[in-house]
């Protein structure tokens, strides 16, 4: 299981996602570009001392990181149908979120291998990344039973 970030946008965002992973001992991809270098005071605060132990792994784009990565990219999106809860993960697999401002472009969206819904109520637009990664490992590793 790794989850992947494309073009984060908010360095405490990636830092909050960095501490998760750690915590959960999965690989963080990022896509880049960033708005932020990795030494951004607000990816170290938010990440703690965790950033030091957290697998990061750098892509130049989408299309190079889907090359090279072995499972399934299970994009969590706002536009996808499939309720994460109902879908059957895999331990190979890796979840990916979009930018917090865009989400991801249609090719990259068309792209992965099956995109997740997070159900919220009428006229939400969205939950922070942060906290949608949470949501989505967190069943993704249940499934699994990376917990027993």
């Amino acid at each position: 299981m790794e989850v992947c970030l494309f073009e984060p946008e908010i360095a405490q965002n990636a830092g909050t996602i960095a501490r998760l992973c750690t915590c959960f001992d999965v690989t963080l991809n990022i896509i880049e570009p960033t708005s932020f270098v990795l030494s951004d005071k607000g990816f170290k605060r938010a990440g703690m001392d965790y950033i030091n132990k957290t697998d990061i792994k750098l892509h130049t784009s989408f299309f190079e990181f889907k090359k090279n990565y072995n499972g399934r990219i299970i994009l969590l999106d706002t536009k996808a149908t499939t309720l994460y809860y109902a879908f059957e993960y895999i331990s190979t697999d890796c979840i990916m979120l979009g930018r917090e401002s865009a989400g991801v472009p249609d090719e990259v969206f068309n792209a992965c291998n099956a995109r997740v819904l997070i159900p919220m109520k009428n006229n939400s637009r969205s939950l922070n990344v942060a906290i949608s990664a949470a949501i989505g490992l967190s069943e993704a590793m249940r499934q699994i039973s990376k917990f027993v």
